[in-house]
């Protein structure tokens, strides 16, 4: 078998024209719960990075999927029966999803900054999280609202942006929607427009009708995971799939200095969680934003 070559990219630190040498798998390697951080292999980081977007079928056992999404209906349908800080979706079981290894180690890659990550917090934090749910049967539908696209060339502080230099790129405003009901292919599944998020043309009139082949989707089991770069084109569309609803979480993640949304989990919630999670709702800013961490050496350019 043949190798490419490879060498680490340079990535200019805070001071003198340093390279910032801290790899995305020297980054928090464990979640709240002790899992390992799963580090995405070459082929994932190549097809995010080409695609804008990426699917990890089936990633949930079958009785994590019952008991989530029978929470998740819960919060959707039965929202009294829950106390007021849990009717949103992260709390609960859901709880386990807003740090999964899988995701720990894609956004370790793709959005978290090494300065303000150590195993005590993560280097990236949590927008907002809501449980989507959409019915054939019910008539509960969502609206298609193609929307977002050319990250290349969107600024930094607007967080919809992609960057990207020779071995690594950024994903500012990062979508993670877990799908807790299995979705069939063009009956109801997220939208995207492949490769938008570096597109430098305006699109096409065709980006306009939901039934054009420039859109692109995915079928998957109950308990799949899609990661997307909110810089891609994408769109909800209408649910046809009259065998199950559409039960999903979606979680939105931004750099640690960067705001987009006013919204905030409920302070009763937040005292429930472990230091970790908690981590992903602090301060909005970057310097010495780390609890167990080394800002001043990692941002320094002198060893």
């Amino acid at each position: 078998m043949k190798r490419l070559v490879r060498t680490d990219p340079l990535v200019i630190n805070k001071n003198l024209g340093s390279a910032l040498i801290s790899r995305p798998e020297d980054l928090t390697s464990s979640n709240e719960d002790g899992e390992a951080t799963v580090i995405p292999s070459d082929k994932v980081k190549y097809d995010f990075d080409r695609n804008g977007w990426i699917l990890f079928p089936g990633l949930l056992a079958e009785d994590e999927v019952e008991e989530m999404r029978a929470f998740a209906t819960r919060v959707q349908k039965e929202p009294e029966s829950l106390p007021e800080h849990e009717r949103c979706g992260m709390a609960g079981p859901l709880t386990r999803l807003i740090d999964h290894p899988v995701v720990v180690g894609f956004l370790n890659e793709f959005l978290a900054y090494p300065a303000c990550a150590s195993e005590e917090n993560y280097g990236f934090r949590l927008e907002t999280s809501q449980v989507m749910h959409r019915s054939a049967v019910d008539d509960i539908q969502r609206t298609f609202n193609p929307h977002n696209g050319s990250g290349l060339f969107r600024p930094p502080w607007e967080s919809h942006y992609y960057r990207q230099v020779p071995g690594r790129a950024w994903s500012g405003l990062t979508r993670v929607v877990w799908e807790l009901n299995s979705v069939k292919m063009r009956q109801g599944g997220t939208l995207l427009i492949t490769g938008s998020h570096k597109a430098a043309y305006p699109a096409p009139a065709s980006a306009f009708e939901a039934d054009s082949p420039i859109w692109d989707t995915y079928e998957c089991p109950a308990g799949s995971l899609l990661i997307f770069s909110e810089s891609t084109s994408h769109s909800a569309s209408e649910w046809t799939n009259r065998d199950n609803d559409r039960v999903a979480v979606f979680n939105l993640y931004n750099t640690v200095s960067t705001r987009w949304s006013d919204w905030l989990p409920h302070q009763d919630l937040l005292e429930t969680l472990g230091p970790k999670r908690r981590s992903l709702f602090r301060d909005v800013r970057t310097s010495n934003n780390v609890d167990g961490g080394q800002f001043n050496e990692v941002t320094s350019a002198f060893e």
